[in-house]
């Protein structure tokens, strides 16, 4: 008897430890102003110039991160408007855009895996944008850390060649 009390307590140990793992495959998060941010929806396109731009959305809520190219290194911000950043709330109530661009606000991007056989990238991100509205002195700046996008679908745009 003291067996079975044995086997069915070691059973019952074992199912009792399994845990529901949720794996964010693909992510767009980060920390805004040291808050936990998690984009609901997200893409990634090709825009002029060879430029990448990775988009994560909550709500009315938009992070835009563009980067020069889609090769694997860092892209200053702050620098230009090539590689810059941005955060906008389109929410009436709470309308604001903030951005980065040449000698305005700071950080990085960087772009740790373009894999082209999938058509994603990754990366990770950090920085401190500026409010477009100036005489919002109560939000001069916003601040984002830690942030993440992981394999994020590329949409191809579909070019019509003529000849």
């Amino acid at each position: 008897m003291k067996k079975y009390f044995y086997f069915l307590s070691f059973i019952f140990l074992l199912t009792s430890c399994t845990e529901d793992v949720k794996f964010n495959n693909p992510a767009f998060q980060t920390l805004k102003n040291n808050v936990f941010w998690r984009a609901q929806t997200y893409k990634a396109y090709f825009g002029a110039n060879g430029t990448v731009i990775v988009e994560g959305s909550l709500g009315y809520e938009n992070v835009i991160l563009q980067t020069a190219s889609s090769s694997e290194q860092t892209f200053v911000l702050g620098v230009n408007d090539v590689s810059k950043a941005s955060y906008e709330n389109t929410l009436p109530a709470e309308s604001a855009s903030f951005s980065t661009g040449t000698n305005i606000g700071n950080g990085q991007i960087v772009i740790t895996d373009y894999d082209t056989d999938t058509n994603t990238i990754s990366g990770t991100f950090k920085f401190n944008a500026v409010n477009e509205d100036e005489s919002d002195t109560e939000n001069p700046k916003i601040n984002f850390t830690e942030g993440v996008f992981y394999k994020i679908p590329i949409e191809m745009s579909d070019i019509v060649h003529h000849n």
